[in-house]
């Protein structure tokens, strides 16, 4: 692999930590900032939302932009919405700060793919994209449970300290190793997104896509308050806790893969499945510490391994339904994973301040993933009903 690759790898890392490592931090920021926990959730949500819908129309209004410029602009915008969360006063501001590391976070994404299959030869172009992806997986083994434990004994200001310093050294390596001659991609405007949606089973797989992954942030959002409230740890376990979610959901991601390759739809039928019932047991398992490891071991595995199906299978859809637009329903499937999250995230929060609780997160979050479920099983029968009018055609 060309070391330019491996630069866009460390931009990766970088995003990947600052997006997800607010979640091990949570009873941290609540407790400064004098917030509650449903308040705190939404630093999540807000977030998510900033990738969802700032990543289609940033993308489509840089367009025009060379990319290496583009991209060492982008990570200067994530060190500045770092740094200002560093900084935060108040939780207004670090909402603030949070929404443009979001507009950086939404289009790297867009563009870092297409940059990394142009940095290598056609028949490597997989592995190209699937390398600077590892930097995502890499944070949430790493990062996140580093970047917890940074917060927990420093503070959370500290944390976000140190992820600006990750987004400062993603910049160097990125003005030091990318090429100054990249291709652009044609950009995609707003109007072939729109299109997109105008499709009535890409929507489905939106929703299945929204719903299945963002079930799991109904609890994975308030995982640190669950871990030490509900179960009994202390706080100092919940890093070390949170590299054994992180390692999980790095084989999820891979096992899903080799799952979903010979057939996506049945395959997420049964991780579908399979997710629910393992939120719903965590309902009851919360209470035991050992139980506790065993689930989230289980829940960390089946909460990424949906992400590649989904992926394979909106691309197999568009280029049935929406042909001259297959990368933009791959772009907008990214952006359905992060309203996953932020619905999840907000979902949750309500879940927590009503008389629920707590500890009702997981059976809440089972629900979504149960109609995710039900939306995969509908798209199958509608896929099989279209095969005999193609061979009629």
């Amino acid at each position: 692999m060309p070391l330019a690759i491996f630069a866009l790898t460390i931009a990766a890392y970088a995003i990947g930590t600052t997006e997800f490592v607010i979640v091990g931090l949570l009873p941290t920021v609540a407790t400064d900032l004098h917030i509650t926990l449903p308040l705190a959730g939404l630093i999540v949500s807000v977030y998510a939302l900033g990738v969802t819908f700032g990543a289609p129309i940033l993308t489509a209004l840089t367009g025009k932009i060379e990319r290496k410029p583009l991209l060492l602009g982008l990570m200067t915008l994530f060190v500045i919405g770092n740094t200002i969360a560093a900084l935060s006063p108040s939780y207004e501001m670090l909402l603030v700060a949070r929404v443009i590391a979001a507009f950086a976070h939404g289009v790297f994404f867009s563009v870092g793919a297409t940059i990394a299959a142009d940095l290598v030869p056609e028949n490597r172009r997989a592995s190209a994209i699937a390398m600077m992806f590892m930097g995502l997986t890499v944070a949430i083994v790493t990062g996140v449970p580093l970047g917890t434990y940074i917060g927990q004994i420093y503070g959370w200001r500290a944390t976000f300290w140190a992820v600006a310093a990750l987004g400062v050294i993603a910049f160097v390596a990125i003005a030091a190793l990318l090429p100054n001659t990249l291709k652009k991609a044609p950009p995609a405007s707003i109007l072939d997104q729109v299109r997109v949606l105008g499709s009535g089973r890409l929507l489905i797989v939106f929703a299945m896509t929204a719903l299945g992954y963002g079930g799991t942030f109904v609890a994975f959002t308030f995982l640190a308050p669950i871990l030490q409230d509900v179960t009994g740890f202390s706080q100092s376990s919940v890093s070390l806790i949170l590299v054994l979610y992180g390692i999980a959901i790095a084989a999820g991601n891979i096992g899903g893969g080799k799952i979903a390759n010979h057939n996506p739809v049945k395959a997420l039928v049964g991780l579908f499945l399979a997710q629910a019932i393992v939120l719903l047991v965590f309902s009851f398992t919360a209470v035991s510490p050992v139980l506790t490891l065993i689930t989230l071991a289980a829940l960390g595995f089946l909460s990424f391994a949906n992400v590649p199906g989904l992926q394979l299978y909106v691309v197999q859809l568009a280029k049935e339904h929406r042909p001259g637009a297959v990368d933009v329903a791959s772009a907008l499937n990214i952006a359905a994973f992060n309203l996953g999250i932020a619905i999840g995230a907000w979902l949750g929060g309500l879940v927590v301040e009503s008389p629920l609780g707590l500890a009702s997160t997981p059976w809440i979050g089972a629900i979504l993933v149960a109609v995710a479920l039900l939306l995969t099983i509908w798209s199958g029968v509608l896929d099989r009903r279209a095969v005999p009018s193609l061979r009629v055609a």
